[in-house]
């Protein structure tokens, strides 16, 4: 095995570092990584990500959004937790199998006192809590398998940035979360800081590991495949399956709700109601928004150009915009 060191936290670099091991570098038959990142929500290769994020809340607070190539549900991590990386190249292997590749962590954790253990079906429990989520991407000459580690992550950023902005569901979700998750720290006798952790998880995980470490060529195509396919709306949002999404609010000039068919990343059709009064017809924005990203710049550009503040009385653009996107 060799151990692919990388010093970044930005989730997408990392991610195309996976990539490059997977396609690219040729120097073994399994790598490993561990790495961390700033906060960031990563989401599952199949998932509608408007619909899974609270994206107001992650705006705000500075929350990265990816999406990973493996299946399963979103995740929130920040620098105080981690993430590990098996890449194994293998022959004719084409079912997904978490616990050849979380046996070792569980190993690793029991070694420092923690009681882990796996779940029945992709997640590592303490005492029946969940601490981390795995993942895989199977093809026919490699399995990538990548997981989660909570060790101090921040529990209530993590319900806020998948819960809808309403007070009373996210004071409900992090009761709940804290009921049915849980951080490594938690466990741990002595109380060390999130660096040490990771020194004291490489001691036991990479025995006769030799470590590689990124060449500035390397380094080149790492940052190319993060710009061309991690970094990219394209891959992000582009892909999110059709749905349809209804959003509304009330502002002085009254209630305004749109109703929004996306496909493809794109408006398909959207409309407006509501008990407001109109200076023009809604139409005027309705259909100029069709065909557009559902991204908050292109929808903010299309409003602009289309004069949104003089459609709605006392309701102006920016407001008309936060029941759009």
């Amino acid at each position: 095995m060799i151990y692919l060191e990388s010093d970044s936290s930005d989730a997408n670099f990392n991610f195309a570092l996976e990539s490059y091991a997977m396609d690219e570098l040729n120097i073994g038959d399994c790598y490993f990584m561990f790495w961390r990142t700033n906060p960031t929500l990563m989401a599952g290769r199949y998932q509608n990500i408007l619909a899974e994020i609270n994206m107001p809340f992650a705006k705000e607070n500075n929350i990265h959004i990816v999406r990973r190539i493996t299946g399963g549900g979103t995740i929130y991590t920040d620098l105080n937790g981690w993430q590990f990386s098996f890449i194994v190249k293998t022959e004719g292997e084409k079912q997904i199998n978490f616990g050849r590749f979380t046996k070792p962590v569980i190993t690793a954790l029991q070694r420092l006192g923690v009681p882990a253990e796996a779940g029945d079906r992709n997640d590592l429990l303490i005492e029946g809590r969940k601490f981390s989520g795995n993942a895989q991407y199977v093809r026919k000459d490699l399995t990538l398998h990548h997981g989660s580690l909570l060790f101090d992550t921040n529990l209530e950023n993590l319900v806020r940035a998948l819960t809808p902005d309403d007070e009373k569901l996210v004071s409900k979700g992090i009761k709940s979360v804290r009921q049915r998750v849980t951080n490594i720290a938690e466990y741990l006798d002595t109380k060390i800081t999130s660096e040490e952790f990771r020194d004291l998880m490489l001691e036991y995980l990479l025995k006769d590991t030799e470590t590689y470490r990124l060449n500035s060529h390397d380094l080149q195509r790492v940052k190319e495949i993060s710009r061309d396919k991690f970094d990219s709306w394209e891959w992000n949002f582009g892909g999110n399956p059709k749905f349809n999404i209804s959003k509304e609010n009330r502002f002085p000039g009254g209630k305004l709700r749109t109703d929004s068919l996306v496909k493809d990343g794109r408006i398909e059709h959207i409309s407006f109601s509501g008990d407001f009064f109109a200076n023009k017809e809604p139409a005027a924005l309705e259909t100029p928004l069709t065909g557009c990203l559902y991204e908050e710049n292109a929808v903010r550009k299309a409003l602009t150009e289309n004069d949104a503040d003089s459609v709605f009385m006392n309701i102006n653009l920016e407001q008309v915009l936060s029941c759009i996107v």
